[in-house]
């Protein structure tokens, strides 16, 4: 075989393989799947070690990932007919009257994304399909109470379709503009008197006016580092169905650096979004520096969106690789800019959490809400939250945590 058709084989065997970490849920874009080609033709083929070590270090960028791609890369790169075989091995174990463990999230999302779509048992057709109404209601409440990071693919998908019929209606601000309207409680002295003008300037009419409601611009900044990565990947499919829901939405992401996603979650199709947005964010799964991202978010941004009552989402663990350095400050200004902060951090699922790192202790006293976001039913409370009127900012410690 010659030497450019074997590398035209050994490139799309990588996009294939990089497919299947991204059906098993890892975020391996376009920029991993480049990355991993050129380390390829940089080691001996022959070694397998040396293969696997050049594609993890190119494609997996948590620690947490290593076990899902170490299953998916025995089973691609050994044997052909190995999704056969696992699929059969699938069968044989349904077919047991006792019920196995739960397998490991990592081995999981692996065997679903190698499974064909197609490869489910036929339903017998002499038998009507029976529902059972308790084990759809217990299937929707478990996933409703599932971590997003303990999810396989088929969770992930379901998760994405539930978020998309998601309706967040934020509580109507009055502003200062009025418009024309007959039965208005306000009467429009000016537009009364020119309309009567044609009349001689008798006033046989009078004009009324209401106030324009709307509702408050939404402000979202959203972590993207390593250990936000697989939370903000299921986040933003909320946020884009939010952009496209209702005007005077702003999306902001930021790791090692700030990025205004905006523009590209405003297209219809999430996939042409999600790919654009790809192309424009060079620091997913990177570090984080929280208080470089919101003091440039204040300098850049703070004048032209936080208008008009804006309401601020602030999406990150608080994890901060500068330390906390001029975090308080930042997050002080940002406070007294907008009406209404809330700090959505998924490291209030566990029970015993305490703010311990100097990030979190820093930014505490500076939020209105504090509240988790790490499965649905956060989500679906972050809806119920937003729906209701704004509590009057009072000044005081740090929130209490709230119960997801």
């Amino acid at each position: 075989m010659s030497e450019p058709s074997t590398a035209t084989t050994l490139a799309a065997n990588v996009m294939h393989f990089a497919r299947l970490l991204r059906r098993a849920g890892l975020p391996v874009g376009p920029a991993e799947t480049i990355a991993a080609q050129q380390a390829l033709t940089r080691v001996d083929l022959a070694d397998r070690t040396q293969a696997r070590i050049a594609l993890r270090a190119t494609m997996i960028h948590r620690r947490e990932h290593q076990d899902v791609f170490d299953q998916a890369f025995a089973l691609f790169w050994r044997d052909p007919t190995a999704a056969e075989q696992a699929a059969a091995m699938a069968l044989l174990e349904a077919q047991k009257e006792k019920r196995p463990e739960r397998p490991p999230p990592a081995s999981r999302r692996v065997a679903e994304a190698f499974a064909p779509k197609t490869d489910r048992p036929p339903q017998p057709q002499d038998e009507p399909p029976v529902q059972d109404a308790v084990l759809t209601v217990s299937d929707q409440e478990r996933l409703q109470q599932m971590d997003f990071e303990a999810m396989g693919a088929e969770e992930i998908a379901a998760a994405k379709r539930e978020i998309r019929r998601l309706v967040l209606p934020l509580d109507l601000r009055r502003t200062r503009r009025r418009r024309a309207d007959p039965a208005g409680p306000r009467v429009d002295l000016r537009r009364t008197i020119r309309q009567n003008l044609r009349q001689g300037g008798e006033i046989l009419s009078i004009a009324r006016s209401r106030t324009v409601t709307r509702p408050p611009p939404l402000v979202v900044l959203c972590d993207i580092s390593g250990s936000m990565g697989r939370y903000a990947q299921i986040l933003l499919h909320f946020l884009h169905a939010v952009t496209n829901d209702r005007d005077r939405v702003h999306v902001f992401l930021f790791g090692t650096r700030l990025t205004n996603i905006t523009r590209q979650l405003r297209h219809r199709d999430p996939e042409v979004a999600f790919q654009m947005i790809s192309q424009i964010v060079p620091d997913w799964s990177g570090g984080t520096r929280i208080g470089d991202a919101i003091g440039r978010f204040n300098r850049l941004w703070a004048r032209r969106v936080l208008g008009q009552g804006a309401i601020v989402l602030l999406i990150t663990d608080g994890l901060d690789r500068e330390g906390a350095a001029g975090l308080p400050e930042e997050m002080d200004r940002l406070h007294r800019s907008c009406r209404r902060l809330i700090w959505l951090n998924p490291l209030l699922r566990w029970s015993g959490f305490e703010p311990r790192s100097q990030g979190i202790r820093a930014m505490l006293p500076h939020v209105d809400e504090f509240r988790p976001v790490h499965n649905l039913a956060s989500l679906r409370a972050l809806v119920d939250l937003l729906s209701r009127p704004a509590p009057p900012r009072a000044a005081g410690p740090a929130p209490e945590r709230m119960a997801s």
